[in-house]
């Protein structure tokens, strides 16, 4: 009797345990089981719908160990992978044929939290939303919270989020240095590894490939479309370069340097049109107010530059009076400024009669400084207004959603990368855009999206198109570059349209045979 109730205890027992296994892949995924350690991936099973339609997702959340070419351990790297279910009813591809998207962020010393919990993943960050008013840019009270994502491309290919050695919680293994992992071509090398690494483990070989890269990140992906290729036989189908900057010239005010002041000038325009500092004929119609800049700028402005202290003063005095007029600034500060405006200058000086300055990646937001003197801005108030917004909201989502468990702190953007390397551009300009031109000569099916925003003064869009248009591609593959403009700044998914716009374009380079 007792060998009886015994065996029946067991079998009720071994029910028991298998009902507590069958977990709600979509309802519950809080159920999923949570890792033994840090370096455990945690997978988790969701729903999100886009554009109407119901898509089941698997989500993995974890460190992945990165070898060096002889196997020996160097680091460990975060990612956060977003794998759409197949769905044998609806016909679903097998996923080692659908597209596979790897994205990243800048800095140098960022995570990838913008473009994952902005714009890309399928839950995003509360912060971009439908009833924003114009001339007032969003920003959020905390605290903060993350929304199903109906503008994810998640539709459109599975993702890969990652977050480079020193960023995130990714870091060296014990007794190996960091500084191997930060400069120009460490980084491309290391990012490029963890890619081969993952869609090897992953059996993604097969897949359509894609890179997304925003900032200093688009950086990174023009240098892995060329390291890729060359070292590892991978060619991709398409890179997204959001707020692109690869030839640094474009962006460096330094003595000597001229490129940079004629090239801002559009975006110095646009953000005074924004704050209604221009005269009132260019305050009119911000599209043709950004044309005239734009011809200007690249006509007799520059013409004046290359001529230095050699200007006549009555041309000197034409220029100031033109450079006011398109800036907003007075003519006697451009005048005090040799007709040299730099980025700090412009932002202080625009509104210091109102006691504000604007934002440098997004120059819609105004901050307020301690006084109003001086050349530069205490703080950059576009950061500000999304920093505190995505930090709380990347901590809590790993955690409560993804159910990823790290008690090292989630370096969102940290500057224990620098000193940056960068070696191999030693006494020039770090410029990759031949890497970029090399890769999409060699494969003439690769793709390239350039999105750039009207307001963002870290990498300006006239700048972005001047890059583009020196190329140097043959005319056969001009036509593989597509360009897209946003009425924001260099985070252009933090406005509602702009989000939505955003999307709409990479449906459509995607769809692009």
């Amino acid at each position: 009797m007792r060998h009886r109730l015994l065996a029946s205890f067991l079998v009720a027992l071994a029910l028991a345990s298998a009902a507590v296994g069958q977990q709600s892949p979509i309802d519950e995924p809080a159920k999923d089981k949570k890792p033994a350690d840090k370096k455990s991936p945690s997978v988790t099973r969701h729903e999100v719908t886009i554009n109407g339609s119901a898509i089941k997702y698997t989500a993995t959340a974890g460190l992945m160990d990165l070898p060096d070419y002889d196997g020996k351990p160097k680091a460990n790297v975060f990612y956060v992978s977003y794998i759409k279910d197949a769905d044998a009813a609806s016909g679903d591809a097998h996923a080692p044929q659908r597209p596979i998207l790897f994205a990243f962020n800048g800095g140098p010393g960022s995570s990838s939290v913008w473009l994952h919990l902005g714009t890309i993943g399928p839950r995003r960050v509360n912060f971009a939303t439908p009833d924003e008013k114009p001339g007032e840019p969003t920003i959020p009270a905390p605290p903060y919270s993350v929304v199903d994502n109906e503008h994810s491309w998640l539709d459109l290919a599975d993702l890969v989020f990652i977050d480079p050695v020193g960023t995130g919680y990714s870091r060296p293994v014990e007794g190996e240095s960091a500084r191997q992992f930060q400069g120009l071509d460490e980084d491309i090398r290391w990012v490029g590894d963890f890619i081969r690494l993952w869609t090897t483990r992953n059996k993604r070989w097969d897949s359509p490939k894609y890179l997304a890269g925003e900032s200093y990140g688009t950086t990174r992906a023009a240098g892995l479309s060329g390291y890729l290729q060359d070292t590892h036989g991978m060619y991709l189908n398409g890179i997204v370069l959001i707020s692109a900057v690869l030839n640094f010239q474009t962006i460096r005010f330094d003595e000597g340097n001229e490129t940079p002041f004629w090239l801002y000038v559009p975006t110095y325009a646009a953000t005074a049109w924004y704050h209604k500092r221009l005269a009132p004929d260019l305050q009119a119609d911000l599209a043709k107010t950004l044309a005239q800049a734009q011809a200007w700028a690249s006509t007799d402005y520059l013409l004046a530059l290359a001529r230095g202290d050699a200007l006549p003063d009555a041309e000197r005095d034409r220029i100031a009076t033109a450079l006011a007029r398109f800036t907003g600034l007075s003519k006697d500060f451009v005048l005090r400024s040799r007709l040299r405006v730099n980025i700090g200058n412009f932002c202080k000086e625009l509104l210091r009669d109102r006691g504000r300055t604007v934002g440098r990646l997004d120059s819609r937001y105004q901050g307020i400084d301690r006084d109003g003197v001086g050349g530069g801005y205490d703080f950059d108030p576009s950061y500000a207004a999304i920093q505190g917004a995505f930090t709380a909201a990347l901590n809590a989502y790993v955690r409560e959603e993804l159910n990823y468990e790290n008690d090292s702190a989630y370096e969102i953007l940290t500057s224990r990368v620098n000193p940056w390397s960068y070696a191999s551009a030693s006494n020039r300009y770090a410029n990759v855009a031949e890497t970029l031109r090399r890769a999409m000569t060699q494969n003439r099916h690769l793709k390239v999206l350039v999105a750039s925003g009207y307001y963002d003064l870290a990498t300006p869009f006239f700048a972005s198109d001047y890059t583009v248009e020196h190329l140097g591609l043959d005319a056969s593959l001009r036509g593989n570059i597509t360009r897209t403009y946003y009425e924001c700044g260099h985070m252009m998914y933090i406005r509602h349209d702009d989000l939505v716009k955003l999307k709409h374009d990479v449906a459509a380079f995607f769809a692009t045979p």
